[in-house]
Parts: structure tokens; sequence; C-alpha cells
């Protein structure tokens, strides 16, 4: 889990992606959509991309994208995410991390 970490901290949302996938896109512009400061790491594009795959599949990942982690807490894939915003519970979340000022 070293470089998930590594790759969270201090950061107010994080989403871990692949360039290719269109659920992993609708998530990033869903919260690009608030004017969220948002960190993507786009695995199919980085040297140590299985192994921070493997590392999302053992946090309980799966599919492993996209994981989006705000304030640095994995909260899930595209299922929890849409829920989260359905729900009116997303922008909260990322006013809270001061991932978007209102």
């Amino acid at each position: 889990m070293a470089n998930v970490t590594r790759l969270v901290k201090d950061k107010a949302v994080v989403i871990f992606s692949k360039s290719s996938c269109c659920i992993c896109h609708s998530i990033k512009m869903l919260i690009c959509s608030f004017g969220a400061n948002l960190t993507v790491y786009e695995l199919d594009e980085r040297a140590d991309g299985q192994q921070i795959e493997k590392e999302l599949i053992a946090l309980g990942c799966k599919p492993c994208v996209p994981a989006v982690f705000i304030g640095q807490e994995l909260v899930g894939g595209s299922n929890e995410m849409m829920s989260l915003h359905l729900k009116g519970k997303l922008v909260p979340m990322l006013i809270k991390e001061r991932a978007i000022w209102l």
C-alpha cells in the first residue's frame, strides 16, 4: 500500500484511472464540474501502474479503476461516487476537504 499511500498524501482528491476507461472519464468530469482541485493518476501511463493496481485491489477496489480518494480516504469507484452525488453528499465532502470553495 506504500505507493497508494504516498500518492494520496496531502491531496484533497485523487483519482486512479486509466486513459482508455470511459467510466473513469465520466467520474473525472463529474468532479471537475464542481470546480474541484483534483489529482489524476493514469495507471496505464505510469511505470508503476501495475503495482498500484495490485495495491488498489488489495484495498478492495474491484474493478481497480476508477478509484477515488477524498481526504486521503478511499471513497470507492464509480458506483459509490454516483450514489454520493445523487444523495447530495459529494459536494459537502469536497467542500470539507477544501477541494472546492463556495
